[in-house]
């Protein structure tokens, strides 16, 4: 993978300059806390794919740096959100922005950055990519509500489950593919194998990251291990080990869910039971299954250098460690 990145290296570069450009708000707090987590790390999948995706499409300009910082503003605006739901204290190895300025600044800074994007998204004057950006922004808050209503419901199906997934991950990611061959003039078809390949991309890639929280190192991943069961969050493991545990485990589970009591030794008994009764395998098969639709809906297009770097991402999204 570093390979690739190395390969794309210009265009990345350009993308972080312009997001670094369009932190110009006159407030300086603004510009503080939004850097703040916009140069704490992060793998750059969304603007990566939008570049690749132009790329694999013919285009030759520049505009695609600016469109794909505009995604990243947005993504970053739903993480500074996501921790004052979540009421979480990491991210991405250092302290979240809510715990050094507080949930109301978090907030406003995330209400700044959606506004921001929106703002440079229209001197694009192209009413599809409007009309993509602002439906992904729609799933999005869409799933984080839905993912709300299911939190500590240990009777979630997997099929509500992957429609959270679908809504507020993979929906960014898809559109991100969509919009980088919206940029360059493809036609209708390829649009929409693009938007697919983003959409099987994003289910991946969020399945293979909730089994990581029981399975990476924790300092690698970011954060605490197992921060999803102490939030309540009931994910494709885990709903394969409540199906599929004694019913004594299940209760004991599900009583950890409702009362957000789970101890180190809690986690490493139940991280052995997915282990034992195959969730954990069962999670990656079905990212890996994701995996193979999306390496599919590429076939239509020529072999080239961008298509097999969002081949080689693809296969990342199940091969990483964190």
């Amino acid at each position: 993978m570093a390979d690739v990145w190395e390969a794309y290296r210009d265009d990345l570069e350009g993308m972080e300059r312009q997001a670094r450009t369009n932190l110009d708000s006159s407030v300086t707090l603004v510009n503080t806390v939004a850097a703040h987590i916009l140069n704490s790390g992060g793998k750059r999948i969304r603007p990566f794919l939008l570049l690749l995706s132009a790329r694999l499409c013919g285009y030759t300009g520049r505009d695609h740096h600016q469109l794909a910082s505009l995604v990243e503003f947005i993504h970053t605006a739903s993480l500074l959100h996501d921790d004052v739901v979540d009421d979480a204290d990491i991210r991405r190895g250092t302290r979240a922005a809510r715990k050094v300025w507080g949930n109301q600044i978090s907030i406003l800074v995330g209400d700044y950055l959606y506004s921001q994007a929106f703002c440079r998204v229209v001197e694009f004057r192209n009413h599809a990519i409007n009309e993509v950006l602002g439906e992904a922004c729609k799933k999005m808050a869409e799933g984080e509500v839905l993912q709300l209503y299911y939190n500590g419901n240990p009777s979630m199906s997997e099929a509500e489950y992957l429609k959270i997934v679908e809504h507020k991950t993979a929906g960014l990611i898809a559109a991100s593919c969509r919009m980088g061959a919206i940029l360059a003039d493809a036609s209708e078809a390829q649009q929409d194998a693009l938007f697919r390949f983003g959409q099987h991309l994003g289910i991946a890639f969020q399945v293979a990251d909730d089994t990581l929280d029981y399975t990476a190192n924790g300092e690698h991943l970011g954060k605490t291990l197992g921060q999803d069961l102490r939030e309540g969050k009931a994910t494709l493991p885990l709903l394969h080990l409540l199906h599929h545990c004694s019913e004594q485990d299940r209760q004991m589970i599900i009583d950890r869910m409702e009362t957000r009591t789970l101890t180190e030794e809690d986690l490493g008994r139940f991280i052995r039971l997915m282990e034992e009764l195959g969730s954990i395998t069962y999670a990656m098969d079905r990212a890996r299954s994701y995996i193979a639709a999306a390496q599919q809906d590429l076939n239509q297009f020529e072999d080239s250098t961008a298509k097999r770097a969002l081949s080689v991402t693809a296969d990342y999204m199940v091969t990483r460690d964190r």
